[in-house]
């Protein structure tokens, strides 16, 4: 089967390692790919958001399924535009979307179909907003309506801090469109865990658990970023709390997206916070995360390439998904700077001995080639992966890995795992 992945980052290049195992994954090709992507596909010069190009090169190749990465390109409609041409592609449509590309959709629908969620207020008007954060007092929690790229979410201690927030994004325009409305929600305490599952429009085959890392430091200090690394399985979700989130969560949403006239095909994402009260949703991605995406690809012991056309088609039902002992770590290296400014350009050597270590595996996010040599484009560049029998072991051979890359303009946080590793010492 020829297949086409569309996107640039770690997340892609994860998921084009995993799709070129399988024995049915004939040319596999990404668009736009990075240097790293290059390895194991054929990288096709037209960018994820440009839908018109991208359904005349699946036409072309005569792509048998399209798997779609970024979620711009999933808001935008691409899977719509390719069931138009006839093109079998993994994603939701326009329509289904919509849960990630509208927290005040998605807010909305846990209203209506009673799914476990923070309490919240929706506003487009600057001052009723400033009024309803007077009036909830704090801390409280601000965040962009639209897509900000993982960063429009504000944790406010005080009152004047949310009301900076709102400032920041509803006048000052700090995330363009996607600020145009805002979600002000209370703040849950608890530990938050990411849960994925795929979803075939009816039935949902529950995959696997990761916790990330969104501040830039150590600590988790300071800013917010698309993430800084993760880990799979998170211990904090047992069994127990996996089937009451596949019972009130993921189902409800399943069933309430159908009612909607919006049904729901790929992969859920749920964002949950697991308080005293139980888990609730934080958010909906209409997407793999990255860098969760890492860790569970070098966890999975189960033909994506099955699974994927599976969901797609509408055939999940029965289906299985094994997956390998251990826990899976990934360390983001990203540019001095980031998630602000950062310079683009710097070399980057030593990949190879770093991929050398047993168990890892070194992503590409924001890589580029120039004259034979690897160099960093973007602001997270690199997902130092390794899979080991404890979160201790495999945090180890990560950091290992880390310390073999001649990189001086990058850096990385030195305690992703923690939470986990603390479990394990503690048992």
């Amino acid at each position: 089967m020829n297949i086409l992945v569309v996107g640039a980052g770690g997340r892609e290049h994860a998921l084009c390692w995993a799709l070129a195992k399988s024995p049915d994954c004939g040319t596999l090709f990404c668009a736009p790919g990075n240097a790293g992507i290059a390895g194991v596909a054929e990288c096709v010069p037209i960018g994820a958001e440009n839908v018109d190009a991208l359904v005349a090169f699946a036409a072309e190749k005569s792509i048998d399924l399209v798997v779609v990465g970024p979620e711009a390109a999933l808001v935008l409609g691409l899977i719509d535009a390719l069931r138009d041409a006839g093109i079998r592609a993994f994603g939701p449509d326009k329509r289904a979307a919509i849960l990630e590309g509208s927290k005040a959709f998605m807010k909305d629908l846990f209203a209506k179909y009673d799914i476990p969620t923070a309490a919240y207020g929706r506003f487009t008007d600057y001052g009723e907003a400033v009024a309803y954060v007077r009036a909830q007092g704090a801390p409280i929690v601000v965040k962009a309506s639209g897509l900000a790229a993982g960063k429009g979410v504000i944790l406010c201690e005080t009152i004047e801090e949310a009301i900076d927030a709102l400032g920041a994004i509803m006048r000052d325009r700090a995330f363009g469109d996607a600020g145009d409305e805002v979600v002000i929600e209370e703040f849950l305490s608890g530990e938050e865990v990411s849960f994925f599952a795929l979803v075939d429009g009816r039935t949902a085959l529950p995959l696997v658990s990761a916790q990330d890392h969104k501040a830039a430091h150590d600590g988790d200090t300071g800013p917010n970023t698309g993430g800084m690394g993760a880990y799979s399985p998170a211990p904090v979700l047992t069994p127990e709390l996996e089937a009451e989130i596949m019972q009130r969560i993921i189902g409800p949403t399943i069933e309430g997206m159908n009612a909607e006239g919006r049904p729901y095909r790929g992969v859920l994402y749920a964002g949950l916070m697991i308080t005293g009260d139980g888990p609730k949703v934080l958010e909906y991605n209409v997407r793999f995360g990255d860098p969760e995406c890492q860790v569970l690809m070098a966890r999975m012991n189960s033909d994506l390439l099955a699974l994927l056309l599976a969901a797609a088609d509408g055939r999940l039902d029965g289906a299985e998904v094994a997956w390998r002992d251990g826990t899976a770590l990934v360390v983001v290296m990203a540019a001095e700077g980031y998630p602000g400014a950062y310079q683009k350009g710097s070399l980057i050597k030593g990949l190879d001995r770093a991929g050398g270590i047993e168990g890892v595996t070194v992503f590409h996010a924001g890589t580029g080639a120039e004259d034979g040599n690897i160099v960093a484009n973007g602001g997270r560049v690199l997902g130092v992966t390794a899979l080991a029998a404890t979160a201790k072991d495999a945090q180890a051979a990560a950091y290992q890995a880390v310390d073999l890359i001649d990189w001086p303009e990058g850096f990385c946080r030195r305690d992703i795992g923690w939470r986990a590793i603390d479990r394990e010492s503690s048992h």
